[in-house]
């Protein structure tokens, strides 16, 4: 067993054995579904930002009139920190602090998640009751089809931490519930990425335009 890094991110170590030297394989894998992921959010960014003008609404609600930056920023940071109590439980992995000790950061990164989706949609259901519908204008139809993809994927993370919860609960830290863990961790610090690029480019970017 090699002490070196095998892969991007967090390494577990050596002395994790199998959990550990798997993980290269494992990783890399994931790194290629992430990065087709990437491409897809890329396209419809692409879309959103044709439509991202005054022609775009077509006399329709703007931004101005649909957005809610102060919710928006506690979003930001709900999520942010999310990524940060995720990063605690991987750790606690690495260093083998016990289940509980992991059990207990991921449950915290549930509840933030939860709690950005339920923030997100009582902004979309103030944006429906100003007729900022995706049926509106060009516009709202990127938005809608760019905005709600990316609190998809956040669900489907909060669904893949109750797994992992489940997993840890009956089977233990075995090599196979180690790599899955590493995997949530890549695919939930990406959500955030992908996030910071939402908050600047629609809500920042649509207020500032």
């Amino acid at each position: 067993m090699t002490e070196h890094n095998i892969h991007p991110g967090l390494n577990l170590g050596a002395r994790h054995g199998a959990a550990h030297e798997g993980a290269e394989t494992i990783l890399f894998g994931f790194w290629i579904f992430l990065m087709s992921d990437l491409v897809i959010f890329g396209l419809v960014f692409a879309s959103y930002l044709t439509v991202a003008n005054p022609t775009g609404t077509a006399g329709g609600p703007g931004p101005a009139e649909a957005f809610d930056l102060r919710s928006v920023f506690a979003q930001t940071v709900i999520l942010l920190s999310s990524s940060l109590t995720f990063g605690f439980a991987t750790l606690a992995m690495r260093h083998e602090t016990g289940r509980r000790s992991i059990a207990s950061w991921l449950i915290v990164t549930l509840f933030l998640g939860l709690g950005f989706l339920a923030m997100e949609l009582h902004d979309f259901a103030h944006m429906i009751d100003v007729g900022a519908v995706p049926s509106r204008s060009g516009f709202w139809s990127a938005f809608w089809a760019l905005v709600p993809l990316h609190g998809v994927h956040v669900t489907v993370g909060c669904l893949w931490i109750v797994v992992m919860l489940i997993q840890l609960a009956t089977l233990g830290l075995i090599p196979v519930v180690k790599t899955r863990l590493l995997r949530l961790g890549l695919y939930w610090h990406f959500l955030d990425l992908i996030w910071v690029g939402i908050f600047s480019i629609v809500y920042l970017g649509g207020l500032m335009g």
